[in-house]
């Protein structure tokens, strides 16, 4: 039979696990929604130090990559995300820098296991990008789908090109809106903004300095834009054999540090990111002369990239 003194004991056992049950229900919950900054250095060349432009946002567990540098599949890796895992990708436009690991990321992601479609958005020229990578891989990809048991990838990658403005995927989690802005000579190049559960994020892509992009980004949580560096650039022409024509396009093409305060003042976001720099891989260059031209226009929270930074939301 059971005494009186252990059913008291029971019970005092019982209501002291109900009384620490909300201290466990406190534990931090896991962030629904990141930005991770995968590559910050603007421009084509591969150097030792940060990689080339590409950004991951991830929303309850999906990957969402924006840009597809150089490096972007290691990149990936070192931040902890399986690359089969990737869902879609967004690409800004159709400068190297950009696209260069576009066919390579999704290759990676099969030959790592990937057996759910990607779909990818890009200007005009992804679908016919994406025809000609399978073109170029046939024989690779048939051998290995013949020896290894493979499935076809090629069924895997849906690309969409993105013809104008406007709602380019809205998902249970998700809207992202495309926002045409220019880079000289280039026309079809996009913005992105990213609707997630936890706040609004922008992303510029490469552009001149163009106040219609804070009418876009109006009342972004997150602003992550482009950033040239004047006397950086100025360093880099003169030990650079076409100096003159090579600073003409960067001044034409991108948006000086001060505009770029200007454009996150004018928008009132709640954070300023600044990434891919131009130029980015200049060992003079401080985060504080990063920062201190657009806060000269911008009073809010500045951030200065860099690789595999993570940035939560809502922030």
């Amino acid at each position: 039979m059971i005494d009186r003194r252990d059913v008291m004991r029971l019970a005092a056992t019982g209501a002291a696990l109900l009384a620490a049950r909300p201290a466990l229900a406190q534990a931090p919950a896991k962030p629904r929604t990141k930005i991770v900054f995968l590559g910050t250095k603007g421009g084509p060349r591969v150097g030792v130090g940060a990689s080339n432009p590409a950004n991951l946002v991830v929303v309850n567990d999906t990957p969402f990559v924006i840009d597809c540098g150089m490096s972007v599949s290691r990149q990936l890796v070192n931040a902890g995300v399986p690359i089969p895992s990737v869902k879609y990708i967004f690409i800004g436009h159709h400068h190297s820098d950009h696209n260069l690991e576009y066919g390579n990321l999704v290759y990676n992601a099969w030959a790592a296991g990937l057996s759910t479609p990607i779909h990818s958005f890009g200007p005009r020229g992804i679908e016919a990008m994406t025809k000609t990578y399978w073109d170029l891989n046939k024989f690779d990809i048939d051998t290995r789908i013949e020896d290894e048991g493979r499935p076809d990838p090629r069924t895997l990658l849906v690309a969409k090109d993105i013809t104008e403005d406007g709602v380019v995927l809205q998902t249970a989690d998700v809207k992202v809106t495309a926002f045409r802005t220019p880079h000289p000579p280039i026309v079809d190049n996009f913005a992105y903004k990213f609707e997630t559960p936890d706040g609004v994020i922008v992303f510029s892509s490469d552009t001149a300095y163009n106040p219609k992009l804070a009418e876009f980004a109006k009342g972004a949580d997150v602003l992550v834009h482009e950033a040239l560096y004047v006397p950086a650039v100025d360093r880099l022409v003169i030990k650079t054999k076409n100096g003159a024509t090579l600073k003409k396009h960067l001044m034409e093409s991108h948006t000086t540090t001060e505009d770029v305060g200007r454009i996150a003042a004018a928008a009132g976001v709640k954070v300023l990111v600044l990434s891919h720099f131009v130029p980015g891989d200049d060992p003079e260059v401080t985060d504080d002369n990063w920062r201190e031209g657009a806060a000269k226009h911008f009073y809010g929270r500045i951030v200065i990239a860099k690789d595999l930074m993570q940035l939560t939301l809502p922030v």
